[in-house]
């Protein structure tokens, strides 16, 4: 019996990060000699940073497994009907429903802290008026964020972070992958950016195989790039023909 070509893991960061913060998750899956990439993800708009994304997948030779953390996860429901696309994974990750805005999927349950440490801002638009962006207050960064990852990287996290366009958290989403491919989710369950049990409701809707990590922070790659790395691993082995 002949196996499909191991498929090739696409890492999409989500918002407050960039795709250093799978560094961890990179090396694991390496040394195993699984094809990764990890591209920047926009952080521009829903259906914009989708396309993006389904762009370098579709550019990808052979079966590609995405994985989104937090936003991500909402970026490859939509991305993930790209052709080549043959699983999903979500690590601390909105999982949104088709025609679901990110406010409306977290509004199911109570609110994380996030939303009142978030710093507003304005990025300029050609040909429009300025639009608005969202960091997380530096001083709270270390606690929403990172709580289990070492003070020291939390600092260069914090001053390093890329911002969300607002837009990302109304605009609905064109399609939701997981309802034709299969998926995985780890839930981090102490995560003050995203309500663990908005977690649990997405991948539970999805029928996903979850995982949970215990203690885990929203920066759950970066903390625990092994347990991480497992998961994909195992959406690896599932998606084998």
């Amino acid at each position: 019996m002949s196996t499909s070509p191991t498929p090739t893991i696409l890492l999409v960061h989500g918002a407050f990060a960039d795709a250093a913060s799978w560094t961890g998750v990179i090396t694991e899956l390496q040394n195993d000699g699984i094809p990764v990439i990890a591209p920047p993800n926009p952080l521009r708009g829903l259906a914009s940073d989708a396309a993006y994304i389904a762009s370098v997948a579709s550019r990808i030779d052979g079966p590609v497994v995405l994985v989104g953390h937090s936003y991500g996860g909402a970026v490859i429901s939509v991305a993930g009907t790209t052709e080549n696309v043959t699983g999903l994974v979500y690590v601390a990750a909105y999982v949104t429903e088709e025609g679901e805005s990110l406010s409306e999927l977290q509004d199911r349950y109570p609110l994380s802290p996030l939303g009142d440490n978030l710093v507003q801002s304005t990025y300029p638009v050609e040909g429009a008026e300025p639009a608005v962006e969202f960091t997380i207050e530096a001083r709270a960064f270390p606690e929403i964020f990172a709580a289990d990852v070492p003070a020291a990287v939390t600092k260069v996290l914090a001053v390093a972070q890329r911002p969300l366009a607002a837009a990302a958290f109304t605009e609905r989403a064109a399609a939701a992958a997981w309802r034709t491919k299969p998926s995985w989710a780890l839930v981090a369950d102490a995560d003050q950016a995203i309500n663990p049990d908005v977690q649990r409701f997405g991948a539970r809707r999805a029928g996903a195989t979850t995982v949970e990590v215990e203690g885990a922070s929203h920066a759950v790659a970066v903390s625990r790039a092994k347990e991480v790395a497992d998961l994909i691993r195992d959406a690896v082995r599932g998606t084998a023909v």
